[in-house]
This record gives structure tokens, sequence and C-alpha cells, in this order.
């Protein structure tokens, strides 16, 4: 079976998304990078930039399902706010587009890959980097952190597929 998986990290600034590829249950890295908004421009552009890049992507890469970074907790209002607002433009994009979306938590992420919910933002990157057998680990954060959500969503399938046979 093949599947292709985007993740997203979302953000208002930078979104952090990859493409992976799932064949005979292996995993492959496709593509990854980082769309990023200008500050000058108010909100509504930075969202449509998010968006059409967005579409940009899926169109030339065809994932089938998306996994996205859900909100759980900020220190911040404003920046809490911020990230909602791109989330929002992100899940609409997917749903327009007809992509199964998955949320996961940063807890379940950091779960997935290094097998304890509160691992270090480091030790992801670097379990990222050695579960895909990259060179180095991506960059920005944001980057690295879409290629951690992917991977978990494609745990998480796994997951699911077990629990089904066994039931």
């Amino acid at each position: 079976m093949n599947l292709r998986i985007i993740g997203i990290d979302p953000g208002t600034a930078i979104t952090g998304w990859s493409i992976l590829e799932i064949i005979n249950d292996k995993i492959k890295t496709i593509a990854y990078g980082h769309i990023t908004t200008f500050l000058q421009d108010d909100t509504a552009e930075r969202l449509k930039e998010l968006s059409n890049d967005l579409i940009k992507i899926i169109q030339k890469y065809k994932p089938v399902e998306a996994a996205i970074e859900d909100i759980f907790y900020f220190k911040n209002a404003k920046t809490i706010i911020k990230v909602s607002q791109a989330r929002g433009a992100i899940l609409l994009t997917l749903e327009n587009l007809g992509i199964s979306i998955a949320e996961y938590t940063p807890l379940q992420v950091k779960q997935a890959i290094s097998g304890y919910g509160r691992a270090e933002k480091k030790q992801v990157q670097l379990m990222v980097k050695n579960i895909l057998n990259l060179s180095k680990i991506p960059q920005p954060d944001d980057t690295a952190d879409a290629l951690a959500i992917a991977i978990c969503h494609w745990q998480s399938r796994k997951m699911k597929l077990i629990e089904k046979l066994n039931n």
C-alpha cells in the first residue's frame, strides 16, 4: 500500500511542512520545508499566502492524508490567537481539497517519536533525523516538527491497524 502524508506544524510567521510516503509499511521522505509570511502584511494577507502556498505543495506532492499539530497550551495569549488563525486557514484549505485530517498534540507527537511525552525538542529532532535516515536535522525547527507530526500519524495508523486486527 502506498500512502502520502503531509505533516504540518502551523504558525503565522513560519509553517513547517513535510511529505512522507509509506510503501509497504516503510517510510520514505519525499520533501519538506517551510512557508514564511511577511510580518508587515496584515493577518488576512498572511493567511491567504499560507493557504495558497499549501495548495501548491498539495498539488505538487498529492498527499491523501494530513497530520497537523493541535494546540494545547500557550503562555502568550497573542501567540495562541495567531497560531489558531493559521490552523484555521490550514484546516479549511485541507478540507476544501478533500484531504483526510488527523490532529495530534505535542505530547502525542513526542510520545510517538521518542517514547516519552515530555522529551526535549532536540531529542525529538534527533529521533526524526534517525527514523528518516536524514543526513542532518532539518531546519528551521518548524520543519523538523512537521516531519515529527507526519511520523506520529504513520505510527498512529499502524497502532489503529494492530488494534483492529486484534479485535
